[in-house]
């Protein structure tokens, strides 16, 4: 049976954001929720512990653990235990990171187009933002970032993410290598966010920044909440380089971790369930498949460039003449999307679409949004 195949009724029962935050005649193909079932045996894991009330405070080493086991499997690469520690969830990390290791008024790099938590989680606690945008090619710019880093206004940290949201863009070992290179040249903290690490195409490799013998300055954010659609279970992981000490110098707070059924229910995603967010990404590149037949049937002037990392889709919506089509799709169409600008204020004739769900919903959203130009 298909992952992705829930209908509109079925999700309408859903009490969260995606399907709470418009009316029920609008199709929500915006914030990242997959629109997927639980993987079963991460439902039996937390039925059991709240069966015998074991809803106290987490303990031990299994969500890191579990980690390490699946990065062995999927990637060949093994962090070592010290290495790990668990944490709120990714951006709470990235948060922990950036107050224990710079101050306000640093500056910090980011890729744009990207996720806007990053904008916010920088410009929130009084840091400055450098901007080095992804190529038009949908590559990351690797002379702009070192002309960056050398720069009269030097940063003090690098946050990228990997693979990339919102073009799937997917770094190659190459790209990431060199990154690690000028950040270690520069004394420049490298924060990377690989909260969809999981959540490649069919046969694309996705490398691990830690698993690059030069990029062990590195420290990772990760958390299994995006790649088994766990986001109501809210933690995660820092994974340092083995020559990166910025976890040492994290701020109290930061040390509020992952929360004890969240551990129970990542730790049990990570084990059990790698075989169903590998069939979700069949599904996903299946509709990536179709969107690709609706655009060119239904709104050729849309472009999008394909890429294999993640379940959305960024579709520049320039040729079509709208003020504001994220605006215009949700108002005469009665689709929501993702706005471009909220990923960077040059994208504001972008939008965002999420292929994680039934693909009827997809056909359903693309011909109202045809209708409405």
């Amino acid at each position: 049976m298909s992952l992705l195949s829930l209908s509109e009724t079925e999700l309408r029962a859903r009490t969260s954001m995606k399907w709470r935050t418009y009316p029920d005649d609008v199709l929500p193909l915006f914030v990242a929720e997959m629109d997927v079932l639980t993987p079963q045996r991460v439902v039996d894991a937390v039925a059991a512990a709240m069966a015998i009330g074991d809803t106290g405070y987490p303990h031990g080493s299994a969500y890191a653990d579990a980690y390490a086991d699946m990065a062995e499997q999927r990637w060949g690469w093994r962090p070592a235990p010290g290495q790990m520690r668990r944490s709120g969830d990714v951006m709470n990390a990235i948060l922990g990171l950036l107050l224990g290791n710079t101050v306000p008024g640093d500056r910090v790099v980011i890729n744009p187009p990207v996720y806007p938590p990053f904008w916010q989680v920088i410009q929130g606690y009084g840091r400055k933002i450098t901007q080095v945008p992804m190529t038009e090619a949908g590559r990351l710019d690797l002379a702009g970032l070192a002309a960056a880093f050398a720069g009269e206004n030097k940063p003090a940290a690098y946050l990228l993410c990997s693979p990339h949201n919102p073009t799937g863009t997917v770094h190659t070992a190459e790209e990431l290598s060199e990154v690690a290179a000028l950040c270690t040249a520069y004394d420049v903290l490298l924060i990377v966010d690989e909260i969809h690490a999981v959540l490649v195409d069919p046969g694309v490799r996705f490398t691990p920044i830690l698993s690059l013998p030069r990029a062990q300055n590195a420290v990772v954010a990760f958390s299994a909440g995006k790649g088994w659609n766990l986001p109501a279970f809210k933690g995660g992981l820092y994974i340092a380089g083995r020559d990166a000490d910025s976890v040492n110098q994290l701020p109290p707070l930061s040390n509020q971790s992952t929360g004890h059924m969240a551990t129970i229910a990542h730790t049990a995603a990570l084990v059990h369930a790698q075989e169903w967010v590998d069939q979700v990404m069949v599904e996903v590149a299946a509709n990536k498949d179709l969107l690709e037949r609706l655009l060119a049937a239904r709104l050729p002037e849309v472009r999008w460039q394909r890429e294999p990392g993640t379940y959305l889709a960024w579709l520049d919506c320039s040729a079509l003449g709208l003020e504001n089509p994220s605006r215009h799709f949700l108002d005469h169409a009665l689709v929501a999307l993702n706005d471009g600008a909220t990923f960077g204020a040059m994208f504001g004739q972008y939008v965002r679409i999420n292929l994680a769900t039934n693909p009827d919903l997809i056909d359903q959203a693309l011909a109202r949004m045809a209708a409405s130009v």
